[in-house]
């Protein structure tokens, strides 16, 4: 049996805010026993505790790991984010630690579509506020502001893997598309591009974002961005709560220049289920309001838990880093006859020289090895035949400009 440089019984995995037991058993099924489980996030001080002593963690969007939150970390070796997004991590800050962060970019790609359709079909019926209505005995039977989505106009802003099946869907039910990405993307059935996202704002029947939240994205739709949509047009966000002006949308839903709302993501969410939701869109009724659920359906859950776990798992038995977000990526197949070392430092010339040395010096032959770089740092997966102990860690440690080593097996 491989003999691992800690054993799997001492990994210490700590997963937050009731990620799907599909990620409990991979790590189970692949010998790692030491897990601990909450089904909420935890409070800063409970984090900064529990991060003191854990090897691996997995997080949604409720848990921050701020470069604060980092630095009490000595012993993490890898961030899994259970989510598609992976800003409530500073992933500079844990690259410059040595820990790799991975996610789930594809695994909800449907569940988010399939709502942000159905939330299409919903405003252009004018279902919330009929809805809202009923529910207050007034029985509002009218084809005002009521249209098919057949043969409508949808604009996607960001055609990534949600925008493009966003399209797929919309497509099917007859609509035309428009899409304005800052990257050239290949279009998708009749799917259109569109040179700004002025233009797409103009055309769109309803428009729906899907964007990352970055300095470029932040407020992009604000007062300026409603007063070019069409008038009667509807805006959803299922993407980043930071995204959208919501201040602005509400004048817009006030002017009637925007018909109808949805938005699942907000600037500020609640920490848990407990803590009270405030929103300016809360006196609308033509507005759909939805708690962060764009990604969460069952399949959605269990997919994500499985991927993600795979990924962890994957790094600690093997030091690959494919699919990892914020690290260059490496991998070499297990090799069950050598010794595995992996070796993150920083990239600074004569590093990799002087960790050869280190085996060469002692006689060993360096079987394999495999290095990628960037401007940062510089990771390396070395196989050895040999036979070296926990000592051979110490030395290798102290390799200037060295970041992290670990005897993987």
């Amino acid at each position: 049996m491989k003999q691992y440089s800690l054993d799997k019984s001492k990994i210490k995995v700590l997963l937050l805010e009731g990620i799907h037991g599909n990620a409990v058993q991979h790590f189970r099924d692949n010998g790692y026993t030491d897990i601990e489980i909450h089904k909420e996030a935890l409070s800063e001080k409970e984090l900064i505790e529990k991060v003191r002593q854990v090897h691996i963690i997995g997080i949604r969007s409720r848990t921050e790991l701020r470069k604060d939150i980092l630095r009490h970390a000595q012993k993490l070796v890898a961030i899994g984010c259970f989510s598609i997004g992976t800003n409530q991590v500073d992933l500079k800050e844990a690259k410059l630690m040595g820990i790799p962060v991975f996610n789930a970019p594809f695994s909800n790609t449907r569940s988010v579509a399939e709502l942000v359709i159905a939330e299409c079909i919903m405003l252009m019926r004018g279902i919330p506020e009929k809805n809202a209505l009923a529910h207050k005995q007034v029985w509002m039977k009218s084809a005002r502001n009521s249209v098919e989505v057949r043969g409508k106009n949808l604009g996607i802003v960001g055609y990534g893997h949600i925008g493009s099946q966003v399209s797929i869907l919309a497509e099917s039910m007859g609509m035309n598309i428009y899409y304005y990405d800052i990257e050239k993307k290949l279009s998708l059935g009749n799917a259109r591009p569109v040179g700004s996202l002025k233009e797409l704002l103009a055309l769109a029947d309803t428009v729906t974002l899907h964007v990352p939240s970055t300095e470029l994205t932040r407020n992009m739709i604000s007062d300026k961005e409603i007063a070019m949509m069409k008038k009667g047009a509807c805006l959803i966000n299922a993407s980043r709560g930071d995204v959208v002006d919501y201040k602005a949308v509400t004048k817009g839903l006030r002017s009637g220049q925007l018909i109808g709302v949805a938005a699942d993501v907000f600037p500020k969410e609640p920490a848990s289920d407990a803590e009270p939701f405030i929103t300016e869109l809360q006196e609308f009724n033509n507005v759909i309001l939805t708690p962060h659920i764009g990604g969460s359906t069952l399949e959605a859950q269990a997919n994500i838990g499985l991927e993600v776990a795979e990924k962890l798992v994957k790094y600690s038995d093997t030091g690959s880093t494919i699919g990892a977000v914020n690290f260059v990526e490496i991998s070499l197949q297990p090799n069950a006859s050598k010794q595995r070392f992996m070796h993150i430092h920083k990239n600074v010339p004569g590093v990799l020289r002087e960790v050869n040395y280190y085996f060469t010096s002692k006689g060993i032959n360096i079987a394999a090895e495999y290095l990628q770089t960037d401007p940062d740092m510089g990771y390396v997966i070395i196989d050895t035949e040999s036979e070296l102990d926990h000592t051979a860690l110490k030395e290798l440690r102290n390799i200037p400009h060295t970041i992290r080593a670990r005897m993987l097996y």
